[in-house]
């Protein structure tokens, strides 16, 4: 079942003598409303009372559920058959609109989830059903499948008229059963609107309010023959707020999330569930087998489309129903063939899996009837938002039983095609955006599930690539193409999602620091796999400019949708053949829980990180920081256009010096880091699984970071530059704020990021650790050649005000390490010894030192004094 079967057909019409879509258009039953306010009517209790007693004079929406509304005050009724209690359906949530602060926004897909009706009495209950387990039935133990699980009564809902059966053989209809629908939809009974709070939440956040009875309302209901669609407006009231949030928010005493829930009928026509495979990424509805004896007993079956050859015998055939996608009418007129044409590049994928003309794209026509949030439409929607979370976002949802996608939608930004800067935190002073927030979002939105922020760090490489492209006279078809290039990957990128893949991190080492600008070699595919967030490929000085991103899916796609799509791969030798093939270099994976992007987290593999680019990062590090300081000094005669503030020229400081925090976090991740492979037992290719960084490589990172990062001069800046990195002035905006340059605080955090990675407990401990097998790099060297990036050169000179900053929180770190439960023996001995070689080094006496300089060294000698003591 799929929901592009909708655009042509009934929702799952893949059965066979159903209606066509023009039917089920005449069949729908679509009402907009008049706010409907959530009041509880005590009515009296009449058991005697019939369907036809109950709705008498009531708007009828005929459906899959028959609604029935209260014209005086808007209640909804909800009509149940007899024969569909105990019968599974889906719930799928998503929000139509909503602020951000409220860990909403416009298109978000929140859950999705099995649900039955269950008669109780003179009551129905509304129950999730657990669908996390599987019980083979030939297996004595699943007479025990309901042991220690619960299902969830999410709802009991009161019957306030009921018609009895009637009829016999083919004119039988079922007894029917009306439920008030308010207690399901009116409240967070269904869905969980509102955030619950969390450990780190502060008194000042801004948070909303109670849900108010009397002003949530119902704004429209939709139904249809295999689904009702309900759209509630959910108002929460705060009488006095202590955060006033952003200007997204109008009052923050009352803010509205407007979201939509959609009852599904599931589908009729058998589908085959595809298993998981450690080795490739694909997004799964997870499943555990609790009758298997293995070790793994996993049964997590991938998302993906129904897809069924019109010819099952030919190689390549059209598929019976392809996946099709609407560009929404809002979308620029002048951007929709780019959109239309990186999306149909996925049917290159889908050839080596054996089918033609698996997408197609239209256009929605502008007196369309259907809205863009019909969930019966895969749609290419468009948003400008004040505060966009993302540049673009492909979320899909499923049948938890099979895995089976139902519909998709794809969100783009507007701001992703212009110059404005959408994060703050992006461009704040460490250049790092803010993970906390990201994090938040992708835990109120579907788990994360499909939440994707690589069009904010596309839309930061495109800023940079203007800027280098400025610099260097391009004219304005080449800002264009760059524009188009970067639009390309999204669509791209945001397609993939939405057909099953999840993010691959590794796929950015395909080709080495000097192949990957040769366009004769890259072909259009400069990584493995779209699915990456790779750095936007700006050549460095002196080479000619190959491709920006990659124009067509790579190796590992064409490999992942074979997997997925290909029907020759439920025969488990097809699939296993396949399979083999993962320690091909073009195949690398690894997704975002591998990625290291987070300074000392949970990742151990340096490929797999964001931002990167070419299987030597530390070559193409250095070539791209060289760039940024290269265009350092001439950015304020491009900048410098008579009657304009000098917002942009600011703007531009900080992208430059964005991407060089990202190009030296990237090289950081190197330093203790260890090579991962998953290759099968026995697999063809397959070597060790865990292989540490070659020392001599960790030393390159290292000479790497001490040139560029913490070298006296990494940041300087032309003092005229300076001076002119002034914000434009809006009203008050700046009340509170120094806003004279911080390129010190700047500066200092984007140091500070690198050794939040390098002198982390993970790192230091895991370099102790990966001497047992291969690791030759140890913590005491490290730190030692540390000291050397920080503290070298200074011994009897002056530092200058940048090394002084560094070197005064460097120490504070060093001094933090030792006697911290939370590192190991080896690197707490590891940085006691750095200390005391810090200690020798200011011990020298220093001719010629200023004042400024001798009160630093008193500082440094301060920090360590209460570790030296104790020696």
């Amino acid at each position: 079942m799929t929901k592009n079967s909708l655009l042509a057909q009934p929702f799952y019409a893949l059965l066979a003598g159903v209606a066509s879509f023009t039917s089920v258009a005449a069949l729908a039953t679509v009402m907009t409303v008049q706010p409907v306010f959530a009041q509880d009517d005590e009515d009296e209790e009449d058991e005697d009372k019939t369907i036809a007693d109950v709705v008498e004079d009531y708007e009828e929406l005929d459906g899959l559920f028959p609604m029935w509304q209260d014209p005086e005050n808007g209640d909804l009724y909800m009509e149940i058959t007899e024969d569909q209690l105990g019968e599974e359906f889906i719930a799928f949530s998503y929000t139509e609109n909503g602020v951000l602060g409220a860990g909403h926004f416009k298109g978000a897909y929140r859950d999705q989830r099995i649900i039955s009706f269950e008669k109780r009495y003179g009551t129905i209950d509304v129950v999730e059903v657990n669908t996390a387990f599987y019980f083979d039935e030939d297996n004595a133990l699943s007479r025990a499948s309901d042991a220690n699980i619960s299902d969830a009564i999410l709802a009991n809902v009161t019957i306030e008229g009921e018609t009895a059966a009637s009829g016999e053989g083919e004119e039988a209809t079922p007894a029917r059963y009306l439920v008030k629908a308010n207690d399901l939809f009116l409240t967070e009974n269904l869905h969980q609107v509102k955030a619950s709070s969390g450990p780190n939440d502060q008194p000042t956040d801004f948070r909303i309010g109670e849900l108010s009875a009397s002003k949530t309302h119902y704004d429209e209901v939709r139904n249809y023959p295999e689904n009702t669609d309900v759209i509630v407006s959910y108002v929460y009231d705060l009488p006095r707020p202590t955060n006033y949030g952003g200007a997204d928010v109008t009052d923050a005493r009352s803010v509205t999330i407007r979201m939509q829930h959609s009852l599904i009928a599931m589908p009729e026509e058998e589908f085959t569930p595809r298993f998981d495979d450690y080795r490739i990424g694909y997004f799964f509805d997870q499943v555990t087998d609790l009758t298997s004896p293995d070790a793994t007993p996993y049964r997590d079956m991938i998302n993906r489309w129904r897809l069924v050859k019109q010819d099952p015998s030919a190689a390549v055939s059209d598929p019976v129903e392809p996946i099709t996608w609407w560009i929404e009418n809002t979308t620029p007129v002048e951007y929709r063939d780019i959109i239309r044409d990186a999306a149909l590049a996925w049917n290159e994928s889908f050839e080596a899996a054996g089918f033609s003309n698996a997408m197609e794209v239209k256009v929605q026509p502008d007196d369309a009837e259907w809205d863009a949030g019909d969930i019966r439409y895969n749609v290419l929607r468009w948003t400008s938002s004040p505060n966009p979370p993302f540049g673009g976002y492909g979320p899909s949802f499923t049948n938890p039983r099979t895995g089976e996608i139902i519909g998709a939608d794809i969100m783009l930004e507007y701001v992703f095609l212009t110059n404005r800067i959408t994060f703050t935190e992006l461009f704040g002073e460490d250049g790092a955006a803010s993970q906390a927030a990201m994090a938040a979002l992708h835990e109120a939105n579907a788990r994360g599930k499909g939440l994707c922020d690589v069009g904010t760090r596309l839309h930061q490489d495109l800023m940079f690539a203007r800027t280098a492209a400025m610099q260097a006279g391009a004219g304005e078809d080449d800002v264009s193409q760059l524009v188009e290039d970067g639009l390309y990957y999204l669509i791209l990128h945001e397609i993939g999602h939405t057909l099953g893949l999840n993010h691959n991190m590794k796929a950015s080492i395909m080709w080495d620091a000097q192949e990957v600008h040769d366009k004769e070699l890259t072909q259009g595919i400069i990584a493995g796999s779209v699915m990456d967030y790779p750095a936007l490929n700006v050549a460095p000085q002196g080479v000619t400019q190959g491709d920006y991103a990659n124009r067509r899916p790579g190796p590992y796609d064409n490999w992942a949708i074979t997997f997925g799509y290909a029907p020759q791969i439920d025969d488990p030798a097809a699939r296993a053949a396949l399979l083999s093939k993962s320690t091909e270099h073009g195949l690398a994976f690894g997704n975002d829980a591998d990625d290291m992007r987070s300074a000392g987290g949970g990742g151990i593999d340096p490929r797999v990180m964001i931002g990167d680019m070419s299987s030597d990062m530390v070559t193409y590090g250095k070539d791209r920081i060289d760039l940024v300081q290269s265009l350092m000094p001439g950015l304020k005669e491009k900048y410098s256009s008579e009657g304009d503030s000098w917002e942009a020229l600011r703007n531009a400081y900080l992208i430059l010096t964005s991407n060089q925090a990202s190009m030296g976090g990237a090289v950081s991740r190197y330093i203790g880091g260890v090579y991962v492979e998953r290759a099968a037992i026995g697999q063809d290719g397959e070597t060790q699984s865990y292989t540490p960084v070659s020392k001599d490589y960790q030393k390159a990172a290292m000479k790497l970071l001490k040139d560029e990062i913490f070298a006296a001069d990494a940041f300087d800046v032309p003092a005229d530059l300076v001076a002119s990195l002034q914000p434009q002035r809006r009203g008050f905006a700046l009340f509170g704020d120094t806003e004279d340059p911080k390129v010190h605080e700047r500066a200092l955090s984007i140091q500070s990021s690198v050794l939040n990675h390098l002198m982390s407990a993970n790192v230091l401990d895991r370099m102790t650790n990966y001497q047992l097998y291969g690791g030759e790099y140890k913590p005491a060297e490290m730190l030692l050649d540390l000291n050397d990036a920080i503290y070298g050169g200074d011994l009897t000179g002056k530092p200058n005000t940048f090394r002084q900053n560094l070197q005064v929180e460097y120490t504070k770190r060093l001094v933090g390490i030792v006697g911290n439960g939370g590192y190991g023996p080896v690197a707490q001995s590891a940085a006691l010894a750095a200390i005391k070689d810090v200690n020798g080094r200011i011990g020298w006496f220093a001719f010629g030192q200023d004042a400024a300089s001798a009160a630093h060294r008193e500082h440094i000698k301060a920090i360590i004094a209460p570790v030296m003591e104790k020696i």
